[in-house]
C-alpha cells in the first residue's frame, strides 16, 4: 500500500495531513524560517540551508530573501540559477529546474493543487503533478506557473503570466492565460530592449 508521500509523488489523490508529510513539512519550515532571517552578508550560510533543504542545486545559485516552500526534498535546480525577492514553490511534487534560469520576483511555481469538485477537497484530498522549467528560461515577476507544466528552453515567460498549458523551446510567452506570443529570433540580440513589448 502506497504512502501518502508516495501517493502525492505519483499524481494520486492524497492527505497532506498525513503524520509524516506534517512532519516534514514543519522541518522545512524551520529552516526556511533561518534561511529567510539571516543578515544579507550571510549568502554562504543561506545557500548551505538551501543546498540543506533541496534534492539537488548547481554549483553556482542565488535565492533572494525571503523565500518558501513546502518541502524542499522535491526541487532540483541547475547550475546559475537565479530568484528575486518572494518565490514560492509548492513541491508536493517534483519540481525540476535546468540551467541558467532566472525568475523575477513574487513569483509562484506551484506543483500542487486541489480537487474541482467541493465533496473531494471537505475530504482533505489535494493533488500534485510535475513542474519542468528548462534550460536558459527567464520567467518575469508575478508570473504563476500551475501543476504539470513544462517550459521549453530559452523561453521567456511575460510578468503577470498565467501558465495554465506546456510552452515550447525558444518563444516570448505572456498573458493569462498564457500563450505564445512569437517565437525567439537572431534579432532580439540587436533589439531585445525595443522589440520585447508583448
Amino acid at each position: 500500500m502506497q504512502t501518502e508521500k508516495e501517493k502525492s509523488l505519483h499524481g494520486k489523490l492524497y492527505k497532506a495531513s498525513d503524520t509524516e508529510l506534517f512532519t516534514a513539512r514543519q522541518f522545512t519550515k524551520e529552516l526556511i524560517f533561518r534561511f529567510n532571517s539571516l543578515p544579507p552578508s550571510e549568502v554562504d550560510s543561506r545557500n548551505e540551508i538551501i543546498r540543506q533543504l533541496f534534492c539537488k542545486t548547481g554549483e553556482k545559485f542565488i535565492i533572494e530573501p525571503p523565500f518558501h516552500c513546502d518541502y524542499g526534498s522535491n526541487i532540483t535546480i541547475g547550475n546559475n540559477f537565479y530568484s528575486n525577492f518572494n518565490l514560492v514553490i509548492l513541491d508536493c511534487a517534483q519540481v525540476l529546474i535546468g540551467d541558467n534560469v532566472l525568475i523575477g520576483p513574487d513569483v509562484g511555481i506551484y506543483a500542487a493543487s486541489h480537487p474541482v469538485h467541493h465533496e473531494l477537497r471537505s475530504q482533505e484530498y489535494e493533488f500534485a503533478f510535475p513542474v519542468y522549467i528548462g534550460n536558459d528560461v527567464w520567467i518575469g515577476g508575478n508570473a504563476v506557473i500551475n501543476p504539470g507544466i513544462t517550459i521549453g528552453d530559452n523561453s521567456v515567460i511575460g510578468s503577470g503570466s498565467v501558465v495554465t498549458r506546456d510552452i515550447p523551446a525558444n518563444v516570448v510567452a505572456a498573458g493569462n492565460p498564457c500563450r505564445v506570443i512569437r517565437e525567439i529570433s537572431a534579432k532580439d540580440k540587436i533589439y531585445y530592449f525595443r522589440n520585447f513589448r508583448v
